[in-house]
């Protein structure tokens, strides 16, 4: 049986100000728009406050939403982290929140020198439609933190321990702002390049991997709402690093949002990096 899975990952930072350039009544028709064309099954969403997340449910006939705040599922005024989902697509078996914390299960804990509370929002789907029935898979949705190197680290950790926990035969989509580069050690880590606690990560980065990439020479997804391209001066700092770091030339970017997998069943077909630099992050 072959299936076909489209998932997007998108920051939405925050509402700005209203006389800011970026700001959300200025960008949210476009933001739309850019969703729409692509129809993804799956769109995964960070940082964006109740008042985004309900344009963005009226806007989208046919999905339904997942995720609370990350001060809890009482609070309406913080940042989320919602996962999107096409109802005519797929099922939603079950979810969960927990905060990339020392105590996951508390809203808006923070550890590890985090600066704010982060969270992890899973759910279980199985598709509609496909013979033969019961095919199933896991969406993890993200931010970590931006400052603290070792919140980051600890919140991989905890966040492969609860997909590491899960049936090997069940597919698994790990993606959102992780806030740092592939090749820092939490990226080691998750693409289980280094340890964390005597423990190897065992995810697959869909960037590389993909048959088809789009957009190659978009080598940042954090730009400040320029989209800056690969110029001279950050190809000669990528080449610099990559004498110091050995990359392989497939993980040269600058990503700070990742889609990762699990599950030797998962093929990723195409990738495109977004040139979205009036509507994301």
């Amino acid at each position: 049986m072959s299936v076909s899975l489209s998932v997007m990952t998108f920051n939405l930072l925050e509402d700005q100000p209203e006389d800011s350039p970026n700001s959300w009544e200025k960008r949210k028709d476009l933001c739309i728009s850019v969703i729409t064309s692509y129809s993804p099954m799956i769109l995964c969403t960070q940082q964006g406050v109740k008042s985004q997340l309900d344009y963005l449910q009226q806007c989208l006939q046919g999905y339904e939403q997942f995720g609370i705040s990350r001060k809890g599922a009482e609070d309406t005024s913080d940042q989320h982290c919602t996962i999107f989902y096409d109802k005519d697509k797929v099922e939603l078996l079950e979810g969960g929140t927990f905060w990339l914390s020392e105590s996951p299960s508390v809203p808006g804990s923070m550890s590890w020198g985090s600066t704010v509370p982060c969270t992890a929002t899973w759910a279980t789907f199985q598709l509609k439609g496909v013979e033969p029935p019961g095919f199933s898979f896991q969406i993890v949705n993200t931010t970590m933190d931006e400052f603290s190197p070792r919140a980051r680290r600890r919140g991989a950790l905890l966040t492969w321990q609860h997909i590491a926990s899960l049936p090997p035969s069940l597919p698994v989509v790990y993606c959102g702002g992780f806030n740092t580069q592939k090749e820092s050690t939490t990226g080691r880590f998750l693409l289980g390049r280094s340890r964390e606690h005597g423990v190897v990560g065992d995810m697959r980065d869909a960037w590389p991997n993909a048959r088809v990439r789009k957009n190659v020479s978009l080598i940042r997804t954090y730009h400040g709402f320029k989209g800056t391209k690969q110029g001279p001066l950050e190809f000669l700092k990528l080449v610099f690093r990559a004498l110091c770091l050995c990359w392989d030339r497939q993980t040269q970017d600058l990503h700070v949002d990742w889609i990762l997998f699990r599950g030797r069943s998962l093929i990723p077909v195409s990738f495109e990096g977004s040139k979205g630099y009036q509507i994301g992050r």
